[in-house]
């Protein structure tokens, strides 16, 4: 089985004078090296062949970092500030002239700090290394066999199961009483950036998350380090881990262990499956995860066809060119076919491509199989799900650098995770995929056309004349409400019209719009004034993505009379 963590760790010689670096941490690196999984390890060249005399390269890469590397690249923008107050004795003597700061490593070895404040550095780097293109990246200290025992170190399990704690990133924490300072930070200014009192401090013996969500990380301790440095103010790398914690409880989980901050209770833990992460904040929090682990959700697809198998591998083809579609989630093919070869030609492509068939025992109607996708989806275990009919193709990278008639771009990489990702973070009962369609765009309120006449009234009392024939140029736009951006892909939410056009639905959202209230015979302008009327009630929430990367590909055409909605 793949591995999907990688760890990241470092090592080098500060000439310490309580723990020789020859008999103390070159031994306890090396029992590090057996643990087999993947690592990225920064390290400056004459300690390279340490490593090679335990690990390999098939899952070892080093990156080669000197202490001058350190100073003059990766800790470079801090370095001065850094000194500046390593030098005062206001710092000194922040635990008192005879304190423990001054007898520490941190105030006595002034490669201390700059070492352990750039392990986020080195974590971020490795996350985009991605040599072993593994989803999660931890950093666990050189030396962390002095508190650990090398059984539990070392045993692989207890990685792999680290990403089901980490959601999107994990720090470990020990309670904290109040004694002025952390770590030598003033404690008065921490509380004044968290603007809450604090009660623990997070470890920087083992800590990570997701590869996707490292950076966003990165960014936030690099732009503390910047600040509070600059204003005169220093810790560790524990002292500014714990702030972000507090100002972003949503992403970055905590998992307590004992008030002597060690870890090997931890580790413990998730041996024997019991390790537990604080709760996430309450919903009504303004804060929302960015990042999520989708090796946790299951998605169904469903493609509707009707008596051309061309026409359906026209569809598939599309989707080949982006294989995700064809690979990640459960393909099921409704099949509409009134003619039977046809039909068993469409049991052979779901075969061949690993769909499972239904026939749905005659004509039933875009409708008729667009509600029985929602009756299959409710019935499954998966968690959400799309739906095509056949002439609804993916625009591969092709497409790059064209545009849909509204300006959109027609082509997004890795459309299928971020999609998830947004149903995620932001609990939509579902996000259409496609801004632009053939006859309407989703700026027009097409529900106003096909709402009963006291709901017209109700919601555009100014404007509530249905025309004559046709089409009517100033029908009431979209009410949008807030653009948001997640992974470079933008999407906007509001009173989004439901159409038979490709979305992704979560099991609420089908539960709302399929199942709670079901037609004998619904028309796709019935569900668009259901669902109208529910935004309106606050009890659907919808988006649309600002780019158009589905389209409409009909090369097969059926006779007028075999159309049926229902």
């Amino acid at each position: 089985m793949k591995k999907n963590v990688t760890l990241v760790t470092g090592l080098w010689d500060i000439t310490r004078k309580d723990r020789s670096f020859e008999e103390v941490y070159i031994p306890r690196f090396k029992t590090l090296l057996k643990v087999d999984q993947p690592m990225i390890i920064f390290l400056p060249e004459h300690l390279h062949h340490i490593v090679w005399e335990v690990r390999k390269p098939e899952n070892t890469f080093i990156k080669t970092l000197s202490l001058d590397d350190l100073k003059g690249n990766l800790f470079a923008p801090h370095w001065d500030n850094f000194k500046s107050i390593f030098d005062s004795e206001q710092w000194q003597n922040i635990t008192g002239p005879q304190g423990w700061l001054k007898k520490s490593p941190q105030g006595m070895y002034d490669w201390y700090n700059p070492i352990v404040m750039s392990k986020m550095f080195m974590l971020n780097d490795a996350s985009i290394y991605n040599t072993f293109n593994t989803d999660y990246f931890y950093w666990i200290d050189a030396g962390l066999n002095i508190t650990v025992h090398e059984g539990i170190l070392t045993d692989s399990e207890i990685y792999e199961k680290l990403p089901a704690l980490t959601d999107p990133f994990l720090f470990l924490s020990f309670p904290y009483k109040p004694a002025g300072e952390i770590h030598g930070f003033d404690q008065t200014e921490a509380e004044r950036i968290t603007q809450k009192p604090i009660e623990y401090v997070c470890r920087g013996g083992l800590f990570g998350g997701h590869r996707e969500f490292i950076g966003s990380a990165n960014a936030t301790y690099y732009s503390l380090l910047q600040v509070t440095l600059a204003g005169g103010f220093m810790g560790t790398e524990e002292t500014l881990f714990t702030i972000m914690s507090y100002i972003e409880p949503e992403n970055y989980r905590r998992s307590e262990i004992e008030v002597n901050g060690l870890i090997y209770k931890f580790y413990d833990e998730v041996k024997q499956g019991i390790a537990k992460i604080s709760p996430i904040p309450n919903k009504k929090s303004h804060l929302r995860k960015q990042v999520f682990d989708l090796s946790k959700i299951k998605t169904n697809l469903y493609i509707l066809t009707f008596n051309f198998p061309e026409q359906l591998l026209h569809t598939i083809d599309s989707m080949k060119k982006v294989p995700e579609w064809l690979n990640n989630p459960n393909l099921v093919l409704l099949d509409n076919s009134t003619d039977k070869v046809a039909q068993q030609k469409n049991e052979e492509i779901a075969k061949q491509y690993n769909f499972e068939y239904i026939w749905l025992e005659g004509n039933t109607g875009i409708c008729g199989g667009r509600q029985k996708a929602a009756e299959h989806f409710n019935d499954s275990d998966s968690d959400f799900y799309f739906f095509f009919e056949d002439d609804m193709t993916s625009n591969s990278s092709e497409e790059i650098g064209k545009v849909c008639r509204n300006g959109l771009r027609k082509f997004i990489p890795n459309l299928y995770d971020v999609v998830h990702k947004i149903m995620l973070k932001e609990e939509f009962d579902y996000l259409k995929l496609s801004f632009t369609e053939v006859y309407w765009d989703n700026n027009i309120q097409t529900s106003w056309y096909n709402v009963p006449q006291v709901i017209r009234e109700k919601y555009w009392p100014e404007y509530n004349k249905l025309p004559i024939t046709g089409t009517d140029p100033n029908a009431p736009r979209t009410k949008f409400n807030v653009v948001e951006r997640l992974n470079g892909v933008a999407y906007i939410d509001g009173d989004i019209t439901y159409t038979n056009w490709p979305m992704i639905m979560s099991k609420k959202g089908n539960k709302k719009v399929f199942i709670d209230t079901t037609w004998d015979h619904p028309y796709e302008q019935t569900w668009m004034s259901h669902v109208f009327q529910k935004q309106q009630e606050g009890e659907i929430k919808a988006a649309v993505l600002l780019a158009s990367p589905i389209w409409h590909e009909r090369i097969k055409y059926y006779k007028p009379e075999e159309r049926r909605e229902n």
